[in-house]
């Protein structure tokens, strides 16, 4: 069984939690989860990859065991995290990594992109958007709904993202045999969502989303000049971010391989083995 480290850094005064397996001279591959969750998303399929890869998976601020600063405190922005998640891999010594977004993961991995590209080997998308054809709108709507004009109705809206009936559905939305997906995962997110303040945590964040649209042209532009290679590995039934993002990948990446798997928005809760195994055999030709 790997061994797998559960540490802290401080960074930017803030404290990170962080899970890291695997041998410290191996290729890296950094993992970002989404929301509501944490790097507990990553817990089964980390020893899966450990004998060969080094792993890295930081839970955000606000999010998990890290630090979960009142909005007061910290401007809750997805350049913010990013900013954080830099300065962590610098701290480890981390300039070269493969990187696994997934949901909130994905605008976080496409800045990192963008500001080093030269940094980014490879990368697996879990749900992890970035064209326009991803979003499905009926989960959507509310939250675009809140970009476009902050009123009491309209944040009644986003804070159903909030609810335990909404959490829990995110974990069993495109999930056929519901009784293969942990009930304590929706019951740990909800607990820390609860927490006091953390609610205008993800409000904030809500809000921020709407940076990440504009940023698509220029993860495009990436996605050519570099060719990068890039697993899409989706939850076919994911009515939060829907295959068809998946599929639009192959617009400006002809050679992504793209995969779509019974399950949905949190597919290794549900498919971790076939997930797994084609994870796998992706890092293994690229790095």
């Amino acid at each position: 069984m790997a061994e797998i480290h559960h540490r802290y850094a401080d960074v930017r005064g803030r404290r990170l939690f962080y899970r890291e397996a695997g041998p410290a001279d191996a290729p890296t591959l950094v993992l970002l989860h989404g929301f509501p969750t944490s790097s507990s998303m990553f817990r089964n399929l980390i020893p899966l990859l450990a004998d060969r890869w080094h792993l890295i998976a930081p839970d955000h601020l606000g999010y998990g065991h890290s630090d979960a600063p009142p909005v007061t405190e910290f401007d809750y922005t997805f350049d913010a995290l990013t900013d954080l998640t830099q300065d962590l891999l610098g701290q480890l010594g981390v300039d070269r990594y493969a990187l696994y977004v997934q949901d909130y993961g994905a605008p976080i991995g496409w800045r990192l992109a963008l500001r080093d590209p030269a940094a980014v080997t490879a990368v697996i998308s879990q749900s992890g958007n970035a064209y326009q054809e991803g979003f499905v709108e009926s989960f959507w709507k509310a939250v675009r709904d809140y970009w476009n004009e902050q009123s009491p109705e309209t944040e009644a809206g986003a804070r159903q993202a909030l609810t335990p009936e909404v959490t829990r559905w995110q974990y069993l939305n495109g999930v056929a045999d519901e009784t293969l997906v942990d009930p304590g995962t929706w019951q740990r997110d909800y607990a820390l969502l609860s927490r006091p303040g953390n609610d205008l945590v993800q409000l904030k964040l809500f809000l921020d989303y709407a940076t990440n649209v504009p940023l698509y042209p220029a993860v495009h532009r990436w996605f050519r000049e570099s060719q990068v290679p890039l697993l899409a590995v989706w939850g076919r039934g994911d009515e939060i971010f829907g295959p068809e993002g998946a599929l639009a990948f192959s617009g400006d990446l002809p050679n992504a391989e793209i995969h779509l798997l019974d399950g949905g928005h949190f597919l290794l809760e549900s498919a971790l083995d076939e997930a797994a195994a084609l994870i796998r055999t992706f890092l293994t030709a690229n790095l």
